[in-house]
């Protein structure tokens, strides 16, 4: 077979900070996908790509160009008496402590939309989804499209891996980025997440671009463009998408970990929990509602936690997955408290130290092959404006391999600082912008 363009001269253009066409990039890609391109010369286009950018119309159509590699799901048959049920998902770009997929899918389900919300695991300081899930006993995490699809209809929501077949080339990419330093690329960051979202097919979504030191983007103007980029993007191909910057300077609620975070989770479904995770999971609820063309006031949502109403479709998502909502969740082995050194009101909590201890007593992963523990982590008894005292409990730290304990408290020297008693303390808002 006769290839149409050459690499080496895609490379170039990109290089010499030329605009590729569509025609370079849907070659490509596709070519890469097929093993035409060879890894080093992808490599070298990630990287020019890193360097010199991308226009709109690019990113447009290499997130296109992915897309076509795999199968495109839709939910166009999922019908309930006679009516379409309409879909709405959520992507958060990740950080410590977040668990709001976990009490936000079924809250949605709650409205009469269907969350098909596909998600990944954990790599590095930031958790995964499924590795959370997965600490309840039985709980599968990957499913049949049938499956996905009689889920929906009957319970409303469903949280699971997506299938291998969903945008191929970007696993295939997002591994070489991986190892080539091209991660921190606004382009490839979006087309990535967008190619995989666009392809499952859902009618609306909402992004959740946490901005801060535990977040991939650490300066708001960076997140504020990758949020305007991933919107575009799916703007363009007819997904009603829109995003909130969220901070992540600070972890969200007081745990992170994987079995420790399904506790603070079914804490906020019974309508408790951190005030933070309860208020970002509201909001973003609010938006994924609104945006599937149902919306309801965050009274009236917030309103179906302590009711029983999210409660009871996570219960039926938990168990349709193989899940016992009822069983005791695994705790680790060891535990250690790391005290303050002081008296006065917290004034920093540092996400990325947190979230670094945490992976490395277990609740994280270097390699995407690695194996998490179910009950590492790390629960935090206070949050900055709150008072504390000298010898109080500041964090516990949990694992099965007590010999990590040294190097996660490398990881939080320095993590928090203490004012004396009486300072002025003014919180970051949680929310802080929102894209459409």
């Amino acid at each position: 077979m006769t290839e149409k363009y050459d690499a080496v001269d895609v490379i170039r253009t990109k290089r010499d900070r030329g605009t590729l066409s569509g025609e370079q990039i849907d070659w490509v890609i596709d070519a890469y996908t097929r093993g035409v391109v060879a890894e080093e010369q992808m490599s070298s286009l990630a990287m020019a790509v890193f360097l010199n950018g991308m226009t709109r119309d690019e990113i447009t159509r290499w997130t296109t160009a992915m897309i076509k590699t795999g199968e495109r799901l839709g939910f166009e048959s999922l019908t309930r008496d006679g009516q379409q049920i309409p879909t709405s998902d959520k992507h958060s770009t990740g950080g410590v402590g977040d668990k709001i997929t976990l009490p936000l899918a079924p809250l949605v389900a709650v409205f009469g939309v269907a969350v098909p919300q596909l998600s990944g695991r954990g790599l590095g300081h930031t958790g995964g989804t499924l590795d959370k899930l997965e600490s309840i006993p039985g709980w599968q995490a990957s499913l049949t499209n049938e499956q996905v699809m009689a889920q929906l209809s009957a319970v409303g929501a469903v949280i699971c891996a997506a299938g291998p077949g969903l945008a191929p080339a970007d696993k295939k990419l997002y591994a070489l980025r991986d190892v080539t330093s091209t991660v921190d690329c606004i382009p490839l960051i979006a087309s990535s997440i967008m190619s995989k979202k666009i392809a499952e097919g859902t009618g609306a979504l909402v992004l959740d671009v946490k901005v801060g030191s535990g977040a991939f983007m650490k300066r708001l103007d960076d997140a504020r463009d990758l949020a305007r980029t991933m919107v575009d993007l799916g703007t363009d191909a007819g997904v009603n998408t829109v995003a909130l910057l969220t901070d992540m300077s600070t972890p969200l609620g007081l745990t992170a970990g994987n079995a420790l975070e399904v506790r603070e989770s079914v804490e906020v479904l019974a309508g408790g929990g951190p005030a933070d995770v309860v208020e970002l999971t509201v909001a973003l609820a609010v938006d994924m509602l609104a945006a599937a063309g149902r919306p309801v006031d965050a009274a009236d949502v917030q309103a179906a936690l302590p009711d029983g109403r999210a409660m009871d479709r996570w219960r039926a998502m938990i168990a349709a997955q193989g899940g016992n909502p009822d069983a005791d969740l695994p705790w680790a082995v060891e535990t250690q408290d790391v005290v303050a050194d002081a008296d006065g009101v917290l004034t920093r909590l540092d996400a990325l130290d947190v979230g670094v201890a945490a992976w490395r007593l277990g609740a994280g992963r270097a390699r995407k092959e690695d194996p998490v523990q179910a009950g590492a982590g790390i629960v935090m008894h206070a949050k900055p404006g709150d008072r504390v005292h000298a010898g109080q409990a500041l964090l516990t730290l949990h694992t099965d391999t007590p010999a990590s304990f040294d190097r996660a408290l490398d990881a939080l020297d320095g993590a928090w600082t203490i004012a004396p008693a009486g300072s002025e303390f003014t919180p970051a808002p949680l929310i802080i912008d929102r894209v459409v």
